[in-house]
C-alpha cells in the first residue's frame, strides 16, 4: 500500500472535524468558529460558511452523530447530551457523569454509544437510557477520545473500535463483551474511522501521521505524515481517497493504492487478500485455501511444493502435506524470523532469493545466507525456471536490457543476451532453446538462446508465456487483446482484459485486477 498526495490546503484554525457528502463529492470541515466546503477533486474550496450565534448547551458542544435511520442528531457537551427530533419541538436532554468526548450510532440506528472523559463508554437507546456500560482499564488516566462503529452490513455482530488516551485501541460488541485483546500503540489518538465497507481502520494523533489499520487491528502503513497533531480523518465514500485534518489547519487529501501481491507456478496461484491472508488457488480445482497471518503481508513466493510468505519480521516457508497434484494443505515448514528488504522474493527447494536492486541473495531456509550475486543495473524480473533440488536455475531480466541464467548453487552468473531494451517480463520455451521477453516498449521479442537470433517481435505486448507442454506455442496479452502465437503462423487474436501468467496445454491463465481465470483455447 502507498499513499499518494492528490490535494493540499491550509485554513487559520485547527481542523475540528470533517465530514463527506453521501456522494463523496464534497466534504465539510469545521476548522475554529468556520465551515469550509471543498470539492473533491480538486481541492478547490467552494464556499465559506459561518457558524450559528444561538446557544443550546450550558458548556461547550464536544461531538455531534446523526441517526442513518430515525434522523435524529445525538449533540453531546461536557455534562449533557441531547436527542434532537424532527418531529419534537424541545430537545430530549440528559445528564452525563463525565465529559462526553465523542459518540456515535449503530447503523440500524438504535443505540448511540458515547466516549467519555473518565475511560467509560456508555451505550444508550435511541430514547437515551443506558443500556451498557464499559469501563476501560486506566479510568480517568485513559479518555476515550474517539470511537466508532463498524458500517459493514456483513458482520454478525456490531463491532464498535474505541480508542483511548491510555494509548490503546480496542473492540466491543454491542452487550460490553471485548472482541480480541487490546491493541497497544505508543502515542495518543484522536481520531479512529472506517473505511464505508469496514474492512479497513484510519488512526490519527499525536504521532503526527494517519496509519492505516485493518479491521481487526492490524497495522499495515502510514497513509501520510504530518507536521502536527492530527484531530480527524475520514475515508471518502466507496473508494480508496482519504482525508486528514490536523492542529495547524493543514487538510490534505490522499489516494491509496494497494499494490497485488501474488505468486504462480504452474496450476497454483497464491495471491494476498484482506493484507494479511493469502489464498492458494488451484486452477484446475478451483480449490481455494486461506492461510491466516494475522500480519501484513509484503510478499509470496509458490514453487512446486514450496510456498513462501514475507512478513514485517519473518519469513515463513509452508510445503505441502503430500505429493499428491491437487493437495491444498499446506504446513509450515520452517521460520525465518528477520527483517528483510526486497523487491522480489522467490522460493526453490531448499532456498529462498531476495532481490534487492541490484543485487541477489541466495538463503538456506535456516536463514543462512549461501550465495550473493551483483548485476551490473537494476533487476526488473526474475523467475524459476526449474531443476534438481538445491541446484535451480533462475531467469534475470534486467533494466539494461541483459538476461542472465543463474544456478542456484553457482557463484558465476551467465549471460543469455542483452538487448537494447529494458526488460518487463521473460520466459523461457519448454526445451529451454527459445527466449521469450516483453520490454519496456510494450513489444514482445523472441530469440534463439544459442544463436542469439531474434525469430521474430510483436508490439503491444504487457505479458507473456510459453506453453509447458507444446515447444512452438506462446502467448502474450496486451491493448485489450490475448495474442496466440504457433510456430512460423500469424498470430491468432481474441478480445482478452489483463495479463497473460502461464500457458499449459490448451489452458491460458490470465490475471485481471485481482483474480485469475484460465481461458480454453484451440491447440
Amino acid at each position: 500500500m502507498r499513499a499518494v498526495l492528490t490535494w493540499r490546503d491550509k485554513a487559520e484554525h485547527c481542523i475540528n472535524d470533517i465530514a463527506f457528502k453521501p456522494d463523496g463529492t464534497q466534504l465539510i470541515l469545521a476548522a475554529g468558529s468556520r465551515l469550509l466546503v471543498y470539492d473533491t477533486s480538486d481541492g478547490t474550496l467552494l464556499q465559506p460558511l459561518k457558524g450559528h450565534k444561538d446557544t443550546v448547551h450550558n458548556d461547550a458542544i464536544q461531538c455531534v452523530s446523526y441517526n442513518p435511520i430515525t434522523h435524529q442528531l445525538a449533540s453531546c457537551s461536557s455534562s449533557d447530551f441531547g436527542l434532537w427530533s424532527p418531529e419534537q419541538k424541545s430537545v430530549s436532554k440528559h445528564k452525563s457523569s463525565s465529559k462526553i468526548i465523542c459518540c456515535s450510532w449503530t447503523n440500524d440506528g438504535q443505540y448511540l454509544a458515547l466516549g467519555m472523559f473518565n475511560g467509560i463508554i456508555s451505550i444508550r437507546n435511541k430514547n437515551g437510557e443506558e443500556k451498557v456500560k464499559i469501563e476501560r482499564p486506566g479510568g480517568s488516566l485513559s479518555p476515550i477520545w474517539s470511537i466508532c462503529w463498524n458500517p459493514s452490513r456483513e458482520e454478525r455482530n456490531d463491532i464498535l473500535a474505541v480508542a483511548d488516551w491510555g494509548q490503546k485501541v480496542s473492540f466491543y460488541q454491542l452487550s460490553g463483551k471485548q472482541i480480541g485483546k487490546d491493541r497497544a500503540l505508543n502515542f495518543d489518538p484522536c481520531c479512529i474511522s472506517y473505511f464505508t465497507k469496514g474492512e479497513y481502520i484510519l488512526l490519527g494523533g499525536s504521532d503526527k501521521q494517519v496509519s492505516l489499520f485493518t479491521k481487526d487491528g492490524v497495522r499495515l502503513g502510514t497513509v501520510g505524515e504530518q507536521n502536527s497533531w492530527v484531530w480527524t480523518c475520514q475515508a471518502k465514500p466507496d473508494s480508496n481517497y482519504v482525508v486528514v485534518g490536523c492542529q495547524d489547519g493543514t487538510i490534505s487529501f490522499y489516494q491509496l493504492i494497494f499494490s497485488t501481491v501474488h505468486g504462480l507456478y504452474k496450476d497454483r496461484y497464491a495471491y494476498r487478500d484482506s493484507m494479511t491472508d493469502v489464498i492458494v488457488q488451484h486452477l484446475i480445482t478451483e480449490q481455494k485455501v486461506r492461510i491466516k497471518c494475522k500480519e501484513l503481508v509484503k510478499k509470496i513466493a509458490i514453487y512446486r511444493n514450496r510456498l513462501a510468505i514475507q512478513l514485517p519480521e519473518k519469513i515463513l516457508i509452508y510445503e505441502l502435506y503430500s505429493e499428491d497434484s491437487s493437495d491444498m494443505h499446506y504446513r509450515v515448514k520452517e521460520k525465518i524470523i528477520k527483517k528483510f528488504e526486497c523487491n522480489l522474493l522467490v522460493v526453490c527447494a531448499n532456498h529462498i532469493i531476495l532481490c534487492q536492486e541490484k543485487r541477489l541473495q541466495c538463503l538456506s531456509f535456516s536463514g543462512v545466507k549461501e550465495r550473493e550475486w551483483q548485476m551490473e543495473s537494476l533487476i526488473r524480473y526474475i523467475k524459476v525456471i526449474g531443476g534438481p533440488p538445491g541446484r535451480e536455475g533462475l531467469l534475470v531480466g534486467l533494466k539494461n536490457g541483459q538476461i542472465l541464467k543463474i544456478f542456484v548453487d553457482n557463484l558465476f552468473a551467465i549471460v543469455l543476451l542483452k538487448q537494447a531494451t529494458a526488460v518487463r517480463c521473460l520466459d523461457m520455451s519448454a526445451s529451454r532453446k527459445k527466449l521469450a521477453v516483453v520490454d519496456e516498449n510494450d513489444t514482445c521479442l523472441v530469440y534463439d538462446i544459442d544463436t542469439k537470433e531474434l525469430l521474430f517481435q510483436e508490439p503491444n505486448a504487457n505479458s507473456v508465456a510459453w506453453n509447458t507442454q507444446c515447444e512452438d506455442m506462446l502467448c502474450f496479452s496486451g491493448g485489450g487483446y490475448l495474442n496466440i502465437k504457433a510456430s512460423t503462423f500469424p498470430v491468432h487474436r481474441q478480445k482478452l482484459q489483463g495479463f497473460v501468467v502461464g500457458y499449459n496445454g490448451s489452458k491460458i491463465f490470465c490475471l485481471h485486477v485481482f483474480s485469475i481465470s484460465a481461458v480454453e483455447v484451440p491447440q
